[in-house]
């Protein structure tokens, strides 16, 4: 076997990370021999996904029985998937067996929070269990492969899809990429019980232009390799199966026909050797954005570019063979494709005992299982964000005895779920009015008003709000609970506005001005709101975003103080949606972006709101207090081959144990092109009782100071550097150090 070296430099927003790995350029006896025997239109077949939602049909028997078929979606079900797999395995000529693929975004039947959720927790454990869960649930139900994790890097909120994804920060999205792909591919011992992963849209599919999906933003190549690509290395390296392709452009090409992205880039650069997957329809959509004359020329750009799987289209399976014996496309192509997609199938156990993962009495044991909810339940309590609480209005105090529930999200459990949720049921769900109820049982009574009707983006249920006031009025607390249906964020989900739907801010200013009672506002969202109203009248607030089906109880549990919030956002709120898009690392310019005590009108500021965000990037409160010693340093200097340690002592100072997310930040004072005013580039999670002090410590080498110099080549420069650790972006103690030469 032939093992080739290949060493790659990759930047995470100014962070590079060195990995080294071994390609493997040998053959396996075993696919080569099931290759030789295919014909050209089973091979054609094995790069074919189709859908075969419900029932299968006739049709789809026939095309599995003459092997045009490699693999399914919207399939579910152990017993209806074996049943389609004995078709393959024993009434097709090739007798290969059929790949099952889905979309596993966030749990299968016991739904977890929505990844941007995930990604609050900044506790990769977590997430990684959280993975290996739906992939316990997902394998039982006859599925072997995902579509997720999603590692698009997003700054801007209008766009739905930034509920699939970590946030706007690529080193703590890397970080994400990797839990997630090691929890769905390797989190259970048994291998039958996880799925293989997808990691996905390859690339630059979240710089969409004003926030519209699918909408084409060309992006500078710096920016592609400093924010975008550094996720999908982060998960190549942790072993991800598959990659899918974006369906937007970059430069100009749309991503299905771009040979050098997905040949030179993904493929040489950056070492990925395993399945290149098209997005749903997206060969014909090459006709549709003007590339592509016809079918024909379409298939023969997707294959020539590499991508290996046509999903639901059906191009390859009409196309290629005619590709091929016009002369078009050599076989070759062809069967490199059909050799990675065999390759894959062994990988996922299915050449070897085809039967093996279908079990239907595995269906009934996990889903729903203890271990699943306790996984669930685990990482959605670590995901909320606690942003305000004025007068320790929270945790619930033990002399509040009526409790006034507000809101049209209170009761609503389907929106628990947000828009990936498997063959998650609503029913299951646990909502945030009965978690409440079942957690302070008989010491508090409960009553509840709707408040406001979201009806669309209509503004209705204006009659409803007197009822809310009248509830409020007579309790010790309100708990209004606000947010969006679960159509309003994922994939089409994309909004102007970032105001809550409805009349919500308006019911929540008419309580607090009609009422004196304390007011506790839980926010479910799949995406960053501008809550700068709700914020302003309510006492304390909790962004809880999609929580999934354990929702209700971990929201519960937060507000009663059983379990103390320690989630940090990984994205910014903006204070106005006009700052959109607004995330914390911007370059710096030639003008400062504070207009200072004077005003200044020369800065690159709003003359009518803030130029800060309502709440920043790694923000969030606690019940307790941490307080923050100064940075010691190892030393003042850091030689190009030596290391320094930066560590600051961290102190629980109030009366609740809890987790303070320590993090750490790093800015090039002087480069050859403009850095950022700050990058991530470490955090720590400390778990603190009462009084109890730990130290935090962050190792820095030359290499965590690479950045793409002038030449979009790997570049270290000596100089100094600014050094931050604290709370969040915007809360930290400083300290300096040179790098010398």
């Amino acid at each position: 076997m032939n093992i080739k070296k290949v060493r790659l430099l990759i930047f995470a927003a100014g962070l590079s990370v060195i990995f080294t790995w071994a390609r493997a350029e040998t053959t396996v006896p075993e696919i080569e021999a099931l290759l030789d025997r295919l014909s050209l239109e089973e091979k054609a077949g094995q790069l074919t996904l189709i859908p075969i939602e419900g029932e299968p049909t006739q049709e789809h028997i026939q095309m599995i029985r003459d092997g045009k078929v490699g693999s399914a979606i919207k399939a579910h079900g152990a017993a209806n998937n074996l049943k389609l797999q004995q078709v393959a395995v024993e009434e097709s000529k090739s007798g290969i067996p059929i790949l099952f693929q889905e979309d596993v975004i966030h749990g299968y039947n016991t739904v977890t929070p929505v990844p941007l959720a995930e990604a609050a927790s900044w506790d990769m454990a977590a997430i990684k269990e959280s993975a290996a869960a739906a992939a316990r649930e997902a394998s039982a139900a006859g599925i072997q492969l995902t579509y997720a994790p999603m590692v698009d890097i997003s700054r801007d909120p209008r766009w739905g899809r930034i509920l699939e994804a970590a946030g706007e920060d690529p080193y703590l999205g890397a970080l994400v990429a990797a839990a997630r792909v090691k929890g769905f591919q390797e989190g259970n011992e048994d291998p039958n019980q996880n799925l293989l992963a997808t990691v996905k849209h390859f690339a630059g599919y979240g710089a969409s232009l004003a926030g519209r999906d699918y909408n084409i933003r060309d992006i500078a190549e710096r920016e592609l390799r400093e924010i975008h690509l550094p996720p999908f290395q982060a998960a190549i390296n942790a072993g991800v199966s598959s990659v899918m392709g974006a369906y937007t452009a970059y430069d100009g090409i749309p991503a299905t026909a771009h040979t050098q992205l997905m040949r030179k880039i993904l493929r040489d650069e950056m070492g990925f050797d395993g399945v290149l997957i098209t997005d749903w329809e997206t060969i014909p959509n090459l006709i549709r954005t003007g590339v592509a004359a016809n079918d024909l020329d379409a298939a023969q750009m997707a294959i020539e570019t590499g991508f290996d799987i046509d999903m639901t289209s059906q191009r390859y399976v009409k196309f290629l063979p005619q590709l091929v014996r016009q002369g078009r496309l050599p076989e070759k192509l062809v069967d490199d494709a059909v050799r990675r997609v065999l390759l894959l199938k062994r990988k996922a156990g299915l050449l070897g005992a085809p039967y093996a993962r279908f079990k239907p009495e595995r269906e009934a044991e996990q889903f729903l299982s203890a271990q699943n909810w306790a996984a669930a339940k685990d990482i959605a309590l670590k995901s909320i964000v606690l942003l305000k609480n004025e007068k320790q209005t929270l945790p619930v105090s033990t002399e509040v005895k009526t409790i006034a529930v507000i809101g049209p999200y209170a009761k609503n459990q389907r929106a628990l779920l947000g828009w990936w949720s498997g063959r998650g049921s609503p029913e299951d769900v646990i909502s945030i009015y009965d978690g409440l109820k079942a957690e302070f049982a008989s010491n508090v009574s409960f009553s509840f008003a709707e408040g406001v009707k979201v009806e669309r983006f209509e503004k209705a249920g204006a009659e409803l709000i007197p009822k809310a006031v009248d509830i409020a009025s007579s309790a010790d607390l309100v708990v209004m609970v606000l947010g969006e249906d679960h159509w309003m964020s994922g994939e089409g989900g994309g909004t102007a506005s970032l105001h809550l739907p409805g009349l919500q801010e308006k019911l929540v200013a008419t309580i607090a001005e009609k009422t004196d009672t304390p007011i506790v506002s839980v926010v479910v969202s799949g995406r960053p709101y501008v809550l700068t109203e709700v914020a302003r009248h309510s006492d304390a607030l909790v962004q809880a975003w999609m929580p999934g089906t354990t929702g209700g109880e971990a929201v519960a549990e937060v507000l009663s103080g059983k379990y103390n919030p320690s989630g940090k956002l990984p994205v910014t709120f903006p204070y106005h949606q006009g700052q959109i898009p607004i995330f914390y690392n911007y370059k710096k310019t030639s003008h400062p972006f504070d207009a200072g005590p004077d005003d200044n009108r020369y800065t690159t500021s709003y003359r009518d709101v803030p130029t800060t965000p309502l709440y920043p990037f790694g923000y969030g409160l606690s019940y307790t207090t941490f307080d923050y010693g100064e940075i010691k340093l190892s030393s003042n200097d850091l030689s190009m081959d030596g290391e320094i340690k930066a560590s600051i002592k961290v102190t629980n100072s109030g009366d609740f144990e809890g987790r303070e997310i320590v993090q750490l930040y790093l800015h090039d004072r002087v480069a050859s092109v403009t850095r950022p005013f700050k990058e991530l580039k470490g955090f720590a999670l400390l778990d603190l009782k009462p009084g109890e002090s730990q130290t935090a410590s962050f190792t820095i080498t030359a290499d965590t100071l690479a950045f793409i110099g002038r030449d979009l080549q790997s570049t270290i420069e000596p100089g100094d550097f600014d050094l931050y650790i604290g709370r969040s972006s915007a809360d930290y103690k400083a300290a300096s150090f040179t790098l010398v030469q």
